[in-house]
Protein backbone atom coordinates (compact mmCIF):
# COMPACT_ATOMS: atom_id res chain seq x y z
CA UNK A 1 0.00 0.00 0.00
CA UNK A 2 2.86 2.34 0.89
CA UNK A 3 4.49 1.70 -2.48
CA UNK A 4 1.25 2.66 -4.23
CA UNK A 5 1.46 6.17 -2.77
CA UNK A 6 4.81 6.67 -4.50
CA UNK A 7 3.67 5.35 -7.88
CA UNK A 8 2.67 8.89 -8.85
CA UNK A 9 6.37 9.83 -8.77
CA UNK A 10 7.48 7.13 -11.22
CA UNK A 11 9.16 8.33 -14.40
CA UNK A 12 7.86 6.34 -17.37
CA UNK A 13 9.70 6.14 -20.68
CA UNK A 14 7.30 6.88 -23.54
CA UNK A 15 9.71 6.79 -26.47
CA UNK A 16 13.20 5.31 -26.41
CA UNK A 17 15.75 5.83 -29.17
CA UNK A 18 18.81 3.61 -29.23
CA UNK A 19 21.92 4.06 -31.31
CA UNK A 20 23.50 0.64 -32.07
CA UNK A 21 26.94 2.14 -32.65
CA UNK A 22 26.90 3.71 -29.13
CA UNK A 23 26.36 0.47 -27.23
CA UNK A 24 23.82 0.70 -24.40
CA UNK A 25 23.36 4.47 -24.78
CA UNK A 26 19.73 5.48 -25.30
CA UNK A 27 17.69 8.67 -25.33
CA UNK A 28 14.23 8.50 -23.75
CA UNK A 29 11.25 10.81 -23.98
CA UNK A 30 9.51 10.40 -20.61
CA UNK A 31 6.31 11.57 -18.95
CA UNK A 32 8.40 14.27 -17.29
CA UNK A 33 9.63 15.48 -20.68
CA UNK A 34 6.06 15.42 -22.00
CA UNK A 35 4.84 17.63 -19.14
CA UNK A 36 7.63 20.16 -19.64
CA UNK A 37 6.94 20.28 -23.38
CA UNK A 38 3.21 20.67 -22.70
CA UNK A 39 3.83 23.56 -20.30
CA UNK A 40 5.98 25.37 -22.85
CA UNK A 41 3.27 24.85 -25.48
CA UNK A 42 0.55 26.18 -23.16
CA UNK A 43 2.72 29.18 -22.36
CA UNK A 44 3.08 30.13 -26.02
CA UNK A 45 -0.56 29.44 -26.95
CA UNK A 46 -2.44 30.99 -24.05
CA UNK A 47 -0.23 33.75 -22.68
CA UNK A 48 -0.36 36.19 -25.55
CA UNK A 49 -1.27 39.79 -24.81
CA UNK A 50 -2.23 41.37 -28.11
CA UNK A 51 -5.60 42.93 -27.29
CA UNK A 52 -6.27 46.45 -26.02
CA UNK A 53 -9.11 45.11 -23.87
CA UNK A 54 -7.38 42.21 -22.09
CA UNK A 55 -8.86 38.75 -21.83
CA UNK A 56 -8.78 36.76 -18.58
CA UNK A 57 -5.56 35.04 -19.61
CA UNK A 58 -4.01 38.36 -20.53
CA UNK A 59 -4.99 39.80 -17.14
CA UNK A 60 -3.27 36.88 -15.43
CA UNK A 61 -0.18 37.44 -17.54
CA UNK A 62 -0.14 41.16 -16.80
CA UNK A 63 -0.50 40.45 -13.08
CA UNK A 64 2.48 38.09 -13.13
CA UNK A 65 4.41 40.62 -15.22
CA UNK A 66 3.74 43.33 -12.63
CA UNK A 67 4.61 41.13 -9.63
CA UNK A 68 7.90 39.89 -11.09
CA UNK A 69 8.92 43.36 -12.31
CA UNK A 70 8.30 44.79 -8.83
CA UNK A 71 10.34 41.98 -7.29
CA UNK A 72 13.24 42.63 -9.67
CA UNK A 73 13.13 46.39 -9.06
CA UNK A 74 13.01 46.05 -5.26
CA UNK A 75 15.91 43.58 -5.06
CA UNK A 76 18.17 44.47 -8.00
CA UNK A 77 17.31 48.06 -8.90
CA UNK A 78 17.39 49.43 -12.42
CA UNK A 79 20.57 47.54 -13.33
CA UNK A 80 18.83 44.23 -12.63
CA UNK A 81 16.06 44.90 -15.18
CA UNK A 82 18.03 42.83 -17.71
CA UNK A 83 17.20 39.71 -15.69
CA UNK A 84 13.45 40.34 -15.83
CA UNK A 85 12.70 38.11 -18.89
CA UNK A 86 14.63 35.20 -17.36
CA UNK A 87 12.94 35.41 -13.95
CA UNK A 88 9.47 35.86 -15.49
CA UNK A 89 9.87 32.82 -17.76
CA UNK A 90 11.26 30.81 -14.85
CA UNK A 91 8.27 31.73 -12.68
CA UNK A 92 5.71 30.87 -15.36
CA UNK A 93 7.45 27.57 -16.14
CA UNK A 94 7.54 26.44 -12.50
CA UNK A 95 4.06 27.65 -11.56
CA UNK A 96 2.47 25.91 -14.57
CA UNK A 97 4.24 22.65 -13.74
CA UNK A 98 3.08 22.93 -10.12
CA UNK A 99 -0.53 23.80 -10.92
CA UNK A 100 -0.95 21.22 -13.70
CA UNK A 101 0.43 18.61 -11.33
CA UNK A 102 -2.62 19.06 -9.11
CA UNK A 103 -4.87 17.52 -11.76
CA UNK A 104 -5.53 13.76 -11.51
CA UNK A 105 -3.18 11.47 -13.47
CA UNK A 106 -0.90 14.39 -14.40
CA UNK A 107 2.79 13.92 -13.68
CA UNK A 108 4.59 16.70 -11.78
CA UNK A 109 8.29 17.03 -12.73
CA UNK A 110 8.98 19.47 -9.89
CA UNK A 111 8.50 16.75 -7.25
CA UNK A 112 11.77 15.20 -8.45
CA UNK A 113 14.88 16.60 -6.83
CA UNK A 114 16.88 15.98 -10.02
CA UNK A 115 14.68 18.51 -11.84
CA UNK A 116 14.61 21.18 -9.14
CA UNK A 117 18.27 20.71 -8.25
CA UNK A 118 19.16 20.88 -11.94
CA UNK A 119 17.41 24.25 -12.15
CA UNK A 120 18.98 25.61 -8.96
CA UNK A 121 22.49 24.35 -9.82
CA UNK A 122 22.26 25.88 -13.30
CA UNK A 123 21.25 29.21 -11.75
CA UNK A 124 24.15 29.08 -9.28
CA UNK A 125 26.65 28.27 -12.04
CA UNK A 126 25.22 31.10 -14.16
CA UNK A 127 25.49 33.58 -11.28
CA UNK A 128 29.09 32.53 -10.64
CA UNK A 129 30.13 32.85 -14.29
CA UNK A 130 28.46 36.25 -14.72
CA UNK A 131 29.98 37.48 -11.46
CA UNK A 132 33.48 36.36 -12.47
CA UNK A 133 33.18 38.00 -15.89
CA UNK A 134 31.93 41.27 -14.40
CA UNK A 135 33.99 41.61 -11.23
CA UNK A 136 36.84 39.22 -12.07
CA UNK A 137 39.02 38.56 -9.00
CA UNK A 138 36.93 40.93 -6.87
CA UNK A 139 34.07 38.42 -7.05
CA UNK A 140 36.03 36.20 -4.66
CA UNK A 141 35.54 38.82 -1.94
CA UNK A 142 32.14 37.19 -1.36
CA UNK A 143 33.99 34.40 0.42
CA UNK A 144 35.96 36.71 2.75
CA UNK A 145 33.76 38.75 5.13
CA UNK A 146 34.95 42.33 5.53
CA UNK A 147 36.81 43.15 8.74
CA UNK A 148 37.48 39.50 9.60
CA UNK A 149 40.76 38.72 11.44
CA UNK A 150 43.46 37.40 9.13
CA UNK A 151 44.00 34.33 11.31
CA UNK A 152 40.38 33.28 10.81
CA UNK A 153 40.36 33.93 7.06
CA UNK A 154 40.99 30.30 5.97
CA UNK A 155 38.14 29.02 8.14
CA UNK A 156 35.79 31.79 7.06
CA UNK A 157 36.55 31.15 3.39
CA UNK A 158 35.68 27.48 3.89
CA UNK A 159 32.44 28.34 5.71
CA UNK A 160 31.41 30.96 3.13
CA UNK A 161 32.19 28.57 0.26
CA UNK A 162 30.01 25.85 1.79
CA UNK A 163 27.26 28.42 2.39
CA UNK A 164 27.50 29.62 -1.21
CA UNK A 165 27.32 26.11 -2.65
CA UNK A 166 24.45 25.14 -0.35
CA UNK A 167 22.28 27.70 -2.14
CA UNK A 168 21.72 25.22 -4.95
CA UNK A 169 20.75 22.45 -2.52
CA UNK A 170 18.37 24.55 -0.41
CA UNK A 171 16.74 26.12 -3.47
CA UNK A 172 16.08 22.79 -5.17
CA UNK A 173 15.16 20.74 -2.09
CA UNK A 174 12.67 23.34 -0.81
CA UNK A 175 10.59 23.20 -3.99
CA UNK A 176 10.67 19.41 -4.40
CA UNK A 177 10.00 18.66 -0.72
CA UNK A 178 6.97 20.95 -0.39
CA UNK A 179 5.32 19.62 -3.53
CA UNK A 180 6.11 15.98 -2.73
CA UNK A 181 4.58 16.33 0.74
CA UNK A 182 1.39 17.78 -0.74
CA UNK A 183 1.04 15.04 -3.33
CA UNK A 184 1.61 12.31 -0.75
CA UNK A 185 -1.01 13.87 1.53
CA UNK A 186 -3.45 13.90 -1.39
CA UNK A 187 -2.82 10.23 -2.11
CA UNK A 188 -3.18 9.14 1.52
CA UNK A 189 -6.40 11.07 2.14
CA UNK A 190 -8.00 10.02 -1.14
CA UNK A 191 -7.14 6.37 -0.45
CA UNK A 192 -8.59 6.66 3.06
CA UNK A 193 -11.79 8.27 1.71
CA UNK A 194 -12.17 5.61 -0.99
CA UNK A 195 -11.81 2.83 1.59
CA UNK A 196 -14.53 4.41 3.73
CA UNK A 197 -16.89 4.66 0.75
CA UNK A 198 -16.34 1.06 -0.35
CA UNK A 199 -16.92 -0.19 3.20
CA UNK A 200 -20.34 1.46 3.52
CA UNK A 201 -19.21 4.44 5.62
CA UNK A 202 -20.50 7.10 3.21
CA UNK A 203 -21.66 9.41 5.99
CA UNK A 204 -18.34 9.36 7.82
CA UNK A 205 -16.44 9.90 4.57
CA UNK A 206 -17.84 13.44 4.36
CA UNK A 207 -15.27 14.63 6.89
CA UNK A 208 -12.17 13.51 4.93
CA UNK A 209 -13.78 14.86 1.76
CA UNK A 210 -14.06 18.30 3.34
CA UNK A 211 -10.43 18.05 4.42
CA UNK A 212 -9.43 17.19 0.84
CA UNK A 213 -11.27 20.27 -0.47
CA UNK A 214 -9.39 22.44 2.02
CA UNK A 215 -6.06 20.80 1.16
CA UNK A 216 -6.76 21.26 -2.55
CA UNK A 217 -7.13 25.00 -2.05
CA UNK A 218 -4.04 24.99 0.16
CA UNK A 219 -1.98 23.11 -2.42
CA UNK A 220 -3.03 25.52 -5.15
CA UNK A 221 -1.68 28.35 -3.00
CA UNK A 222 1.49 26.37 -2.24
CA UNK A 223 2.05 25.72 -5.96
CA UNK A 224 2.10 29.46 -6.67
CA UNK A 225 3.92 30.50 -3.49
CA UNK A 226 6.74 27.97 -3.95
CA UNK A 227 7.27 29.15 -7.52
CA UNK A 228 7.39 32.75 -6.25
CA UNK A 229 9.83 31.86 -3.45
CA UNK A 230 12.07 30.02 -5.94
CA UNK A 231 12.18 33.08 -8.19
CA UNK A 232 12.61 35.48 -5.26
CA UNK A 233 15.67 33.59 -4.02
CA UNK A 234 16.97 33.42 -7.59
CA UNK A 235 16.62 37.21 -7.79
CA UNK A 236 18.49 37.63 -4.51
CA UNK A 237 21.29 35.39 -5.74
CA UNK A 238 21.46 37.37 -8.98
CA UNK A 239 22.17 40.38 -6.80
CA UNK A 240 25.76 39.15 -6.54
CA UNK A 241 26.15 39.90 -10.25
CA UNK A 242 24.89 43.48 -9.82
CA UNK A 243 26.83 44.63 -6.76
CA UNK A 244 29.27 42.93 -4.37
CA UNK A 245 28.32 42.99 -0.71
Amino acid sequence: MTAAYFDQFNIVSLITIRAPFLGDFAVSFTNSSLMMLSVITVFWLLFKGEKIIPTRWQLIMELMHSVIRTMIRDNLGKEGAKYFPFVLCLFIFIVLLNVFGLFPYVFTPTVHIIVTFGLSLSILIGVTIIGLFKFRANFMSLFVPGGAPLALAPFLVLIETISYLSRAISLGVRLAANLSAGHLLFAILSGFTFDMLTNGLALLSVFPMLIMIFITLLEMAVAVIQAYVFCLLTTIYLGDTVALH
